[in-house]
């Protein structure tokens, strides 16, 4: 006599099952919106009305696409407050049919977006970024005290000073830091590097940094309003890029990866201190965070994207519930 064939707990068989699953990842991808979006959604999260400006399509049928694209398996949700952004699924060697989807993503990202598509993602980025400068231009007198809030300054800079002095760079000639606030970093940069350059987006925030800079008597400091734009302006000159407690503040954390990695120099290093993911949406309104925290897989796979490999790193849990991550990353030398 046979043996009954295996059967899931709905009563279909395996088999049954992979095939169905196959079937909708197929039909998923079998659509040209729903390849652009995963196309969009290549190296960001969007929101469903950040899409449906994009993509000039209304919000009933956004969702329904996205449903379609998360039950193949094909995107996945975070949520940060009130709001759920979409993102691409990440690709786990063990997942089921890892080696498609990895095909299927490559392929997608060969296919540029249509300069309209590109245009409005663009504008996307430009929102969220007049919408920080705006908090930071308005905020700059109280922001120090809100941030303390969440972690003081001498939680973490003392481990970020104790790890850049381990680190084999190539020179100690031009380091940069990303947003330094109101200058706390910069006496530390300052004594390790002949120069640095204080990069920020904010001029009120930025004066604050020159101010502290100069009742420091620091002498090695270049200042500089800009966005990470001026970082990829600058190849292959920087020893080192240090970003505190600004990543979840900027549109596009991948894009700030990306422009620091055309700055360093092979073997230069980047240092980013930031949250862990967390759910205290307070943050949004008292710090003008955009982003919730991020997931040290997500860092590792930005950097990763970029040519930068992840090296040391240090975690450490605050009493009021936040946990902070320093993670550094080097430039790959070519070879």
């Amino acid at each position: 006599m046979n043996a009954p064939l295996n059967t899931t707990t709905n009563g279909a068989s395996p088999i049954d099952s992979t095939q169905s699953a196959l079937v909708r990842l197929l039909k998923a991808a079998g659509d040209e919106l729903r390849v652009d979006i995963l196309r969009a959604l290549s190296t960001d999260s969007f929101g469903v009305l950040e899409l449906c400006q994009v993509f000039e399509t209304k919000q009933s049928g956004m969702s329904h696409h996205l449903k379609v694209l998360a039950n193949a398996g094909l995107v996945c949700t975070r949520r940060e407050g009130n709001s759920i952004f979409y993102r691409r699924d990440s690709l786990s060697a063990s997942g089921e049919f890892s080696q498609l989807k990895a095909e299927l993503f490559s392929s997608i990202d060969a296919l540029p977006l249509s300069p309209e598509v590109a245009e409005r993602k663009a504008g996307i980025y430009k929102q969220r970024a007049e919408a920080s400068r705006i908090f930071f231009a308005e905020q700059a007198g109280s922001f120090k005290q809100q941030q303390d809030l969440i972690a003081g300054f001498d939680v973490y800079g003392p481990q970020i000073d104790e790890l850049l002095a381990t680190l084999k760079l190539p020179s100690h000639q031009r380091a940069l830091e990303i947003g330094p606030g109101e200058g706390d970093f910069l006496p530390y940069l300052s004594k390790r590097f002949n120069n640095v350059i204080a990069l920020d987006n904010a001029s009120t925030m930025l004066q604050k940094a020159q101010a502290y800079s100069e009742q420091q008597a620091l002498n090695n400091i270049q200042f500089v309003l800009n966005d990470t734009s001026y970082c990829s302006q600058q190849p292959n000159s920087l020893d080192c890029v240090v970003i505190n407690m600004v990543l979840h503040h900027t549109p596009s954390p991948n894009q700030i990866f990306a422009d620091v990695s055309q700055s360093l120099k092979p073997g230069g290093a980047l240092i980013v201190c930031e949250l862990c993911e967390h759910d205290q949406d307070w943050a949004k309104q008292a710090c003008g965070d955009i982003w919730l925290g991020f997931a040290p897989a997500d860092l590792s796979a930005w950097a990763k994207e970029h040519n930068l490999y992840a090296e040391q790193n240090i975690y450490f849990a605050l009493r009021n519930g936040f946990q902070i991550q320093i993670q550094q990353f080097t430039k790959r030398i070519n070879t």
